[in-house]
């Protein structure tokens, strides 16, 4: 991407960041600094990548944790490669015992929801395929922090409270005592600007590097893991987590306007984004801040959403083929029900027959897209004594329904909400991109290319620009500086606007862009955030 092409309309607190020899880009400075450091150790950004992703167990376990899923896109030598590190069900779990313990759906906290963790792994298996450096100096950073403790932020406070207020009102048990003990000892939760350690979290993080990750998937962590969760009625046990090594995937890819748009397969919802992009891509933008514009963009996306929720889930268990789902056939016939005025969306009928992000960039030309989450912020509300390992409630997004494509059943990878983002041109890489935060994900990486692509935003505009996300039928949600006549005129065409009181909503993203000439990079960092960049 040539980058006199890109401008910058819209005023920010930030500006767009250039550097040559390499780049960081999360939600956290302190995680940030962590891959600059690996950077100038002789790490490359893949190295980079895992430093930044095991220092946000530490400085942002609001939104992530060592207990978390993870997936990555990596670009190197030339060619894209992709991890899927989302865990599967556990072997002993099915909708009839979650139902016999009284459930109708499935839980958001406590053991029930918990899959097996893949986070680790992808570190492992990243490290092992592309590092530089030992996994014991990548994984340094994030250790020190959580040994020596570092200041809380001020949006990390402020989740960090939310989160506390809301457990201690729903969480009542034995099981998240643990979880109370260690994000807010004595309980007291810290404050913005108080310092906060975690040794356990640092002692744990040195089992996973000195052993590559098997301690934790086949050594003493697991069975701290598996007897935890087992005492107290769970089904994730040490066979699930010796069972488990992340997963390396062929990407998927929608091509947009002579631009390539990459995200991870099903059972990632990444197939949302490109399902989106290709419904607009029989549109004609010229221009971006008009009501035709928006109507467009959001039936494209309501359409593609209500099919990805209908359809994707373990891509061995769909009903419908990826392929068929991003066909010009299934675009087409979709495109066709875009009017003059808002439709409710229905789902496609088949022809008979709380998340952390970050882009790492070197001066060599690898470039990594990675994404980790714990989901719903502090995850299920189950912290292993004594570990800092806070673990993910993914199992939450199965279907009781046996008749539903993300219906429960053992072994199986539910549907994911976490996706890493990548766009090329040709035989160049461009970049990585990424917007977390629940189902608005793949309606940020849609704004996000189309901002680029269509509108020619650098990457701090394009991540500045207002932010729109499609609820259910009619409903959409803008942010408070959405211009008020487009809301207007966008209620006129029939859909049910609501302006949002904060931008808590709305995702957070990174991007970091290379120009294939110069190698020089360029990158943007979430506003909405304490988003920070590192580079050299």
């Amino acid at each position: 991407m040539k980058l006199d092409h890109l401008y910058q309309p819209y005023s920010s607190v930030r500006n767009t960041v250039f550097a040559k020899n390499g780049m960081v880009a999360t939600s956290q400075p302190l995680a940030a600094q962590a891959g600059l450091e690996i950077l100038r150790k002789g790490g490359n950004a893949i190295d980079a990548a895992i430093a930044t992703a095991a220092a946000l167990t530490v400085v942002e376990p609001t939104s992530n944790g060592i207990g978390g899923d993870a997936f990555a896109l990596v670009w190197t030598n030339g060619k894209l490669h992709g991890l899927n590190a989302s865990g599967p069900a556990p072997n002993s779990i099915s909708i009839d015992v979650v139902q016999a313990k009284g459930h109708e759906k499935m839980p958001t906290h406590g053991v029930i929801p918990i899959t097996v963790p893949g986070a680790p792994s992808a570190w492992a298996e990243l490290s092992k395929k592309f590092g530089k450096l030992s996994l014991t100096e990548v994984l340094e950073p994030a250790i020190r922090y959580a040994e020596e403790g570092y200041p809380l932020t001020p949006i990390l406070g402020k989740n960090w409270r939310i989160g506390y207020e809301r457990f201690k009102e729903i969480l009542k048990g034995e099981e998240f005592e643990p979880w109370f003990e260690t994000f807010a000892p004595a309980g007291k939760v810290p404050n913005i600007g108080d310092i906060w350690r975690s040794p356990g979290h640092a002692a744990t993080l040195k089992s996973i590097a000195e052993t590559n990750g098997e301690s934790f998937y086949r050594g003493e962590l697991a069975e701290k893991i598996a007897d935890f969760i087992q005492k107290h009625d769970g089904f994730l046990s040490k066979e699930d987590l010796a069972a488990y090594r992340a997963e390396w995937v062929e990407p998927i890819s929608s091509h947009y306007r002579g631009y390539d748009v990459w995200e991870i397969p099903p059972n990632g919802q990444g197939l949302v984004a490109l399902m989106a992009l290709n419904i607009a891509r029989g549109f004609e933008f010229t221009e971006k801040e008009t009501v035709d514009t928006y109507h467009k963009q959001i039936e494209a996306m309501k359409l593609a959403f209500t099919d990805g929720k209908a359809f994707i889930t373990d891509e061995r268990h769909m009903k419908l083929e990826t392929k068929h789902l991003l066909s010009e056939e299934y675009a087409s016939s979709r495109r066709q029900l875009i009017s003059e005025t808002a439709l409710t969306p229905v789902p496609y009928e088949p022809p008979k027959g709380g998340t952390v992000y970050l882009a790492a960039a070197d001066g060599d030309g690898n470039m990594v897209s990675f994404i980790q989450s714990n989901y719903m912020g502090f995850g299920s509300g189950i912290v292993i004594p004594g570990t800092g390992i806070g673990l993910q409630n993914r199992g939450h997004d199965f279907s009781l329904d046996p008749n539903h494509s993300n219906a429960l059943q053992p072994g199986k990878k539910t549907y994911h909400t976490i996706i890493p983002g990548f766009l090329t041109k040709g035989n160049d890489a461009v970049g990585p991109f990424g917007v977390m935060g629940g189902y608005m994900q793949p309606q940020g990486h849609f704004q996000v290319v189309m901002n680029t692509v269509d509108f020619h935003l650098n990457p701090q505009a394009a991540l500045d620009a207002p932010r729109w996300q499609w609820i259910e039928g009619k409903k959409i949600i803008v942010e408070s500086n959405f211009p008020n006549h487009l809301v207007q005129a966008l209620i006129r065409k029939g859909h049910q606007i609501e302006i949002a009181p904060d931008t808590g909503g709305f995702g957070r993203g990174q991007i970091i862009w290379r120009d294939p000439d110069t190698g020089v990079l360029m990158g943007g960092t979430e506003s909405r955030t304490d988003g920070s960049i590192a580079a050299w």
